[in-house]
């Protein structure tokens, strides 16, 4: 590990330990719209009655007829997509004008069609990185890492707050896991890019061995591996 690389870990530590009492806003309504619709597109759309395309897309007329949406309209959709900082969503109109919104990645329910890039070339990502925390490392050394209940296990081209790393790992992370994509890809693991940035792999059977990771840092730039 070089010195520039656990100063930089170190730093955006720091960043997200002095941060994670302040400037959550979880009472903001934008905050709490975009949690119910990341819940309804990746996890809830079948228990409460909401049909979605193979790729993922929900029609936003039958969404806003939803109890916990009735009160929001298409522009409040259209402005809690446009500002995520995590670019978790698309919305789009068909050419009979009709709107369609989807979740980019992150879904537990089986989406066939996300039209997820797979990646062939790991000299294109020299960063693949899984943020994750200090009490959970144990268990992740020991067994790998588990896409859990997800479809995908996520992974980011980068720290939080690097360019163009708009999404893929908590800001709160303490542990990021850095994986040998290289040889990874050379044992027909595969990985895929969402249309947001974010990393994907459903590893072997759900899990990716520890034998791919290249190196483990905490959030002072120690290894743990």
């Amino acid at each position: 590990m070089t010195d520039r690389t656990a100063d930089k870990v170190s730093s955006e530590g720091k960043k997200r330990t002095s941060g994670r009492t302040k400037g959550r806003q979880n009472d903001d309504p934008d905050v709490k719209l975009s949690k119910s619709l990341s819940y309804v597109l990746r996890h809830g759309a079948e228990k409460v009655g909401l049909e979605l395309q193979e790729d993922g897309y929900a029609s936003l007329i039958d969404l806003l007829k939803l109890p916990n949406f009735q009160k929001h309209s298409l522009s409040d959709i259209q402005r809690v997509v446009d500002n995520n900082d995590k670019k978790r969503y698309t919305l789009t109109k068909d050419e009979q004008g009709k709107y369609w919104i989807r979740a980019n990645q992150g879904h537990s329910l089986k989406v066939k069609n996300l039209e997820l890039e797979e990646i062939t070339d790991p000299s294109l990502y020299p960063n693949v990185i899984h943020g994750t925390y200090l009490e959970k490392w144990k268990v992740i050394a020991e067994s790998g890492l588990s896409k859990m209940s997800r479809n995908h296990i996520h992974f980011a081209s980068g720290l939080v707050g690097e360019e163009k790393v708009i999404s893929g790992m908590r800001r709160n992370c303490t542990v990021f896991i850095y994986v040998d994509l290289k040889k990874a890809l050379e044992d027909k693991v595969r990985f895929f890019k969402s249309s947001n940035g974010v990393i994907l792999s459903e590893g072997i059977d759900g899990i990716l061995p520890v034998k791919y990771f290249s190196q483990v840092l905490d959030s002072n730039g120690a290894s743990l591996l």
